[in-house]
């Protein structure tokens, strides 16, 4: 196998990209309108804020990460929320999970972010490895309406 290639998302990645995402909301037990997938890729393929890479091996898109840059009332600087992560079943332990995050960090840094964060489920146990050595855990509790 070939190395590990990120790369922004293009609109020929639809196909693969669908795969990935489908997978993705699979994992997390989650269930989308059409129109949503649709209005999520436009956006990561326009000129706003949200933006989306993606890891390439041998000519086959094994993983995807969707960030989204936001003003904080915390800082003066931009803050990047990491809003979807997620690596082929088949890829995961190769790298691509750190390499995408890492590619996320490089984005941040060029917009002049000051941090960027994420969250899992806390029995995210695998992912959690990874997210351990590259970030830090904080204490915040997430309430949703």
């Amino acid at each position: 196998m070939s190395e590990i290639r990120i790369r922004p998302l293009e609109a020929r990645d639809r196909p693969e990209w669908d795969r990935l995402w489908q997978d993705y909301l699979a994992f997390y037990e989650q269930e989308l309108a059409p129109e949503v997938t649709e209005t999520l890729f436009q956006r990561l393929l326009g000129e706003g804020r949200h933006f989306g890479m993606v890891a390439e091996q041998d000519g086959r898109l094994v993983g995807l990460v969707h960030a989204l840059p936001h003003d904080s009332t915390w800082a003066i600087e931009p803050t990047c929320y990491l809003e979807d992560l997620f690596v082929d079943g088949a890829c995961r332990g190769s790298g691509a999970g750190r390499k995408l995050i890492e590619a996320v960090y490089a984005a941040a840094d060029r917009l002049g972010c000051s941090k960027v964060y994420w969250h899992t489920h806390d029995d995210n146990i695998r992912a959690r490895q990874l997210y351990d050595r590259i970030g830090h855990l904080t204490n915040f509790v997430k309430y949703v309406r």
